[in-house]
């Protein structure tokens, strides 16, 4: 599996950036996106099933509805999250963020960093260069 980071400071880009590489790598392969959260929290609705079982300690709890299912982990570790991808088959796992960690990385901005290997690319730039990205 490709690790695929994206760093940069808020509101550069990023996540435009992250959003049209995504159909490019999909026609390589499986895509799965890890998007450092910060400071913030992603809420689970309170008093819910798939929440009371996060909750209860569940080392997984997922919710399944007509159109997609949803995943909550319990971990906070990027490590952790990255070995379920890969054992779910997934070929490029793209990072929003984690900056600290030490993958090679695209850099949007004007960001310091000494692992950037790219720095404000175009997607064609990224798929001309997958193979510089470090495997998991």
């Amino acid at each position: 599996m490709k690790i695929i980071q994206v760093a940069g400071r808020a509101n550069t880009g990023k996540t435009t950036f992250i959003r049209n590489l995504i159909p490019e790598l999909k026609r390589r392969g499986r895509v799965g996106v890890i998007k450092h959260l910060g400071d913030h929290e992603f809420p689970l609705d309170a008093g819910k099933d798939t929440t009371l079982f996060f909750e209860g300690g569940a080392d997984i709890s997922v919710g399944i509805d007509a159109k997609k299912t949803v995943i909550a982990l319990h971990s906070d570790d990027l490590d952790t999250t990255l070995s379920y991808l890969k054992s779910s088959g997934i070929d490029f796992a793209v990072i929003e963020g984690f900056k600290a960690r030490r993958f090679p990385k695209i850099v949007v901005g004007d960001l310091p960093s000494d692992t950037c290997i790219l720095r404000n690319p175009s997607v064609n730039d990224v798929i001309a260069s997958l193979s510089a990205f470090e495997d998991y």
